[in-house]
């Protein structure tokens, strides 16, 4: 274990150079405090948890204070925002503090997001606050647990210094850990800016740094291509484990589109609720461009704009291939863990029929999605069995007889036993999201100084798939009467 001032730090993305990024150090924080840090992210950097409560992290995480041998840098970018592409992007409240290298030889991201102005800020405070902080620092823990590749966060700082948003709200930097921030904007930049040596270097940087899987010589097109194949294939998965656990984004913009396939940028993200193909978590997006069942969609179209920005390295046709990666790997992997859900240890022809026709009962229904796989964990195939837990959360009961017929004589196919089968769905089905209800109350009592339910949520999500005694409400919809803000961009 280490402490503050003897992080092992490696810088190795500002020795790109100044055509990446622009040093800068954070904007301190005024009068920070701590609301609430994250041992086990810690953990990533061999850091002593006895640091989290030293004063040093709180001076760290505000931007007063800066471990020897950090090299503070904010990253550029460009991207396509809401399908326009916008030439200059880059982190406008967000400093890269460098990278840490623990004792296995991994390398971590320390950036600081809230920490201030930066010439990518575009008439923006830089500043982020702790609604959004709260929401970020929660949710990337969550979607760790649940098994998602996703960027983490050690710890968030709050201040009383007013930031304007659509209200005035509270400051606060969310600390985020992640083995990279290079993202799809970060080569489109160079695209359109026609700088192909740029390009090329930051590949093989990527390529060099994060991955050592591709054999090839480095530097050479055959590295190239398994690179962007590589990124096509993470890309793909990853939102297969979106669609399946019931997480929409709301900003899908190529600037929020991580090189090495890991969920981040969080802002308006939503798990849905109440089934519906076309949930819209983002108020913001008044198209419904980033609506949930356009997430692959949306996802492949990003891809296209990174392989185009990759064409001075490769030929329109090594794009095309390595694109066409995508919608196999997409498919297969959300058919393994859809069928997982469903206590499905083999594929059959007929399980893609039993899965669209589920969902269309679900929606037709509006029946909570966590609630009901959780529930249907609890089925039981024999005919003479009980009444199914999930059958009650149906407004038409009739629906899910009709469906489970169905699904009952497809699980006379698996050849396991009730208890195997059902255990193994526990494992598939979490019990606890970040409901959006539940992030606003603990955001709501954090405005009031009281940052109990922040902790009490961090633990709760961590063990997402336990069964947890006394935690009951947080599995379910919000109580009667409880109004819950919608989310926006500025989230």
């Amino acid at each position: 274990m280490t402490s503050l001032g003897t992080l092992h730090f490696d810088n190795h993305f500002a020795r790109l150079g100044s055509q990446y990024s622009s040093p800068l150090p954070p904007t301190p924080l005024p009068e920070p405090y701590l609301v609430s840090a994250n041992p086990d992210v810690a953990a990533l950097i061999d850091l002593d948890p006895e640091q989290l409560r030293a004063p040093e992290f709180i001076r760290f995480v505000s931007g007063n204070w800066l471990p020897p041998g950090s090299k503070p840098i904010a990253m550029l970018y460009a991207g396509h925002q809401f399908g326009q592409f916008v030439p200059q992007l880059g982190d406008g409240r967000a400093i890269l503090t460098g990278q840490v290298r623990n004792a296995r030889d991994e390398s971590w991201d320390l950036q600081l997001k809230g920490a201030g102005e930066t010439p990518y800020s575009r008439m923006a405070d830089g500043r982020a606050v702790l609604r959004s902080s709260i929401r970020e620092y929660l949710c990337s823990e969550a979607m760790h647990h649940l098994g998602i590749p996703s960027s983490r966060a050690m710890g968030v700082v709050g201040s009383d210094f007013p930031v304007l948003r659509e209200t005035v709200e509270t400051a606060a930097v969310l600390l985020r850990v992640s083995p990279s921030h290079v993202r799809f904007g970060s080569f489109e930049v160079f695209f359109y800016r026609n700088q192909h040596q740029h390009i090329r270097t930051l590949a093989d940087y990527v390529i060099r740094q994060h991955f050592p899987e591709i054999a090839e010589a480095p530097g050479t097109t055959a590295s190239h291509f398994s690179f962007l194949r590589e990124v096509v294939v993470r890309t793909a998965r990853m939102i297969a484990h979106w669609q399946t656990v019931g997480f929409a984004h709301g900003v899908m913009n190529t600037d929020n589109m991580s090189i090495l396939g890991l969920t981040f940028d969080y802002g308006p993200y939503g798990f849905m609720e109440a089934f519906d193909s076309d949930f819209i978590c983002n108020h913001s997006d008044e198209s419904g461009r980033y609506a949930f069942s356009n997430q692959p969609t949306i996802a492949f179209w990003n891809l296209c704009c990174l392989a185009q920005a990759l064409t001075p390295l490769l030929s329109v046709e090594q794009c095309r291939e390595a694109l066409s990666s995508f919608e196999p790997v997409y498919r297969d992997t959300y058919a393994q863990l859809f069928r997982a859900k469903l206590g499905l240890t083999s594929a059959r022809e007929e399980d893609a029929a039993l899965i669209s026709d589920l969902l269309e009962i679900l929606e037709g229904n509006a029946v909570d999605y966590p609630m009901f796989f959780r529930a249907l964990s609890s089925f039981d195939s024999r005919a003479d069995a009980p009444t199914a837990a999930a059958k009650q959360l149906f407004q038409h009961p009739e629906a899910f007889e009709y469906w489970s017929a169905g699904y009952r004589t497809r699980l006379a196919h698996e050849g396991v036993s009730e208890a195997e089968r059902q255990a193994g769905m526990r494992t598939a089905n979490p019990g606890y999201v970040l409901r959006n209800w539940l992030a606003q109350r603990a955001i709501d009592r954090a405005q009031q100084k009281d940052f109990s339910e922040v902790d009490r949520l961090l633990n709760l999500l961590r063990r997402p798939f336990d069964d947890q005694p006394g935690s009951e409400e947080y599995a379910g919809p919000a109580p009667a009467g409880l109004i819950v803000p919608g989310v926006s961009c500025s989230s």
